[in-house]
């Protein structure tokens, strides 16, 4: 099972010069899981820098994988991640939900660093 944080599917949909990484993930669509709090992350972004059309058709694209929403149990792991691994909030339920579905988080936001089950990708 696969996650792309945010920062990898704005690198994907700007094709940007780590997109070739995300491919792995992207090819293998039935054992994507999207994190309901990355589509809000890519939806902001997209919408900010682009426009409100283009921001939805990302989102379309990430909703070929299983979306994965906030729950209780999930958001009280992501609380002990946070304070664990010093993540900000997105990043801390990005890795309990990698955790709870036993995903490979695939990242270039250098706040994954040094964290098991990351395959990172420097900027």
């Amino acid at each position: 099972m696969n996650i792309i944080d945010s920062s990898g599917w704005l690198e994907y949909f700007s094709d940007g010069p780590n997109a070739k990484h995300y491919l792995p993930p992207l090819s293998d669509i039935p054992s994507l899981i999207i994190p309901v709090i990355t589509i809000y992350e890519v939806f902001k972004v997209v919408l900010r820098e682009s426009n409100e059309n283009e921001a939805l058709q990302a989102v379309a694209a990430m909703q070929k994988g299983k979306i994965v929403h906030l729950t209780a149990n999930i958001a009280m792991n992501a609380a002990k991640l946070s304070l664990q691994h010093n993540l900000p909030m997105a990043d801390s339920i990005i890795l309990a939900i990698a955790r709870a579905y036993r995903c490979v988080i695939w990242t270039q936001d250098s706040d994954f660093l040094n964290i098991e089950g990351v395959k990172y990708f420097s900027k």
